[in-house]
């Protein structure tokens, strides 16, 4: 008897880097290809859109929610909040740890507009003005964030 079993893209990327067995990890080279098993989180998250894909989720219906009363900043919280996610692939920031650093991007605002300025840190609370589903895992995390996703967090904070 033969069965199909369907698997997740994301779910393969992580079984495929789990994985002990050399048999599983051929097959899942074989059915996805090595390449895109292997392929950077940075490199396949470039919209909100991706970030709803990798995760299973369905993008949300923009029109509908501010049919419903939800402002555009309240929008724009959930695609971020989507796309932090995404980004962190699994991983969730412990707050009772204070030694776990936590990243988050940075902003500026300036006679040039608003800008992405740098990444920072902060392992032992949260800052009032940062939202703790924003931060990251890591430095790069943080700042690939707040450059590709400027529009969206100048959009947020606004």
């Amino acid at each position: 008897m033969k069965k199909t079993v369907q698997i997740e893209e994301s779910e393969a990327r992580k079984m495929y880097l789990t994985t002990t067995s050399p048999e599983f990890k051929q097959m899942l080279e074989t059915t996805f290809g090595k390449n895109f098993l292997l392929m950077k989180v940075t490199d396949r998250i470039k919209t909100y859109e991706d970030a709803c894909l990798e995760l299973g989720e369905q993008p949300m219906d923009e029109k509908n929610l501010k049919e419903l009363g939800l402002t555009n900043d309240e929008i724009t919280y959930r695609k971020i909040k989507t796309i932090t996610k995404a980004l962190n692939e699994g991983w969730e920031a412990d707050w009772t740890d204070s030694s776990q650093y936590k990243y988050y991007p940075w902003f500026s605002i300036s006679s040039s507009g608003f800008v992405f300025f740098s990444m920072c840190y902060y392992c032992s609370n949260a800052f009032a003005g940062i939202s703790s589903h924003f931060c990251f895992k890591s430095s790069e995390l943080a700042k690939y964030a707040g450059e590709q996703f400027l529009p969206l967090y100048s959009d947020f904070i606004k």
